[in-house]
């Protein structure tokens, strides 16, 4: 138990550090091609990292576009992404890493697998995975900082508990969990794309990415402040994520067999 205790508080270390880390950096500069690959955006694999990066709230330049002036006049205002490549004979292994502008390591993941034989989902799976190791260090907008703030004076864990978890939200859940839960109160709208899905709400405000994985009815789920898993069980969608230093479940009304 002890033991326990000890992960879930270093992992929460860890976590608040990163968070404090990129708290200091508004921009990210992705390369228009990584060290390891011979292609411009080969595999997809900076499209992606810039799509990846956006969704925490940042916001992403390519280097070889002609960047900004805040950026242009300090680069030190901007962390650089670049990507480790270990791949053995079987999987495709892959660590985000970035970086200052001193070249110093401000972040680490760790290393992303993928045993796909298709080089670009291979590319793509591997990212992804590396991608959700690392800690919740999203950029939260202004607007939403409020309920974000008087969402930990709730029970969130007890009320979203996996059986009837939706009745347990609107019976315990104060307004400010009412609102950060609300992708889960009401049907969400699969859109298809190159990677997964995006589900949209009634409003057409895209909720949560999808991200496929080797794992059927499993994907990545990215929203603007968070990263987790959805899942199916039982003939019906949960997302599952860490708040708290706990694991969190909320059923989704969603339909992604068609």
């Amino acid at each position: 138990m002890k033991r326990f205790l000890l992960i879930i508080f270093l992992a929460s270390t860890l976590s608040l550090q990163a968070q404090t880390i990129m708290n200091n950096y508004k921009y990210i500069i992705v390369p228009e091609r990584f060290s390891f690959l011979k292609k411009v955006n080969q595999y997809n694999l900076n499209t992606l990292t810039k799509s990846l990066f956006e969704e925490r709230g940042f916001t992403v330049y390519y280097d070889n576009l002609e960047l900004p002036t805040e950026i242009a006049s300090d680069k030190c205002k901007a962390l650089t992404v670049d990507i480790e490549e270990n791949n053995s004979m079987f999987s495709t292994n892959l660590t985000l890493l970035l970086k200052d502008c001193k070249g110093a390591l401000v972040l680490k993941s760790k290393q992303g697998k993928s045993r796909e034989k298709d080089y670009q989902a291979s590319y793509n799976e591997a990212l992804n995975a590396a991608f959700a190791s690392l800690p919740d260090f999203s950029k939260t907008p202004i607007t939403e900082a409020k309920p974000i703030a008087t969402a930990p004076q709730t029970e969130p864990v007890k009320a979203a508990v996996i059986t009837e978890p939706v009745k347990a939200v609107k019976q315990e859940a104060s307004p400010a969990t009412a609102k950060e839960n609300k992708p889960s109160a009401a049907t969400l709208i699969p859109q298809a794309n190159a990677l997964g899905f995006d589900l949209l709400d009634a409003t057409s405000k895209k909720i949560f990415t999808l991200l496929k994985t080797s794992l059927t009815d499993v994907f990545i789920a990215n929203t603007i402040n968070k990263t987790g898993i959805v899942f199916k069980k039982k003939g019906n969608w949960f997302y599952e994520y860490y708040k708290d230093g706990a694991v969190t479940t909320e059923q989704l009304s969603i339909n992604l067999d068609k």
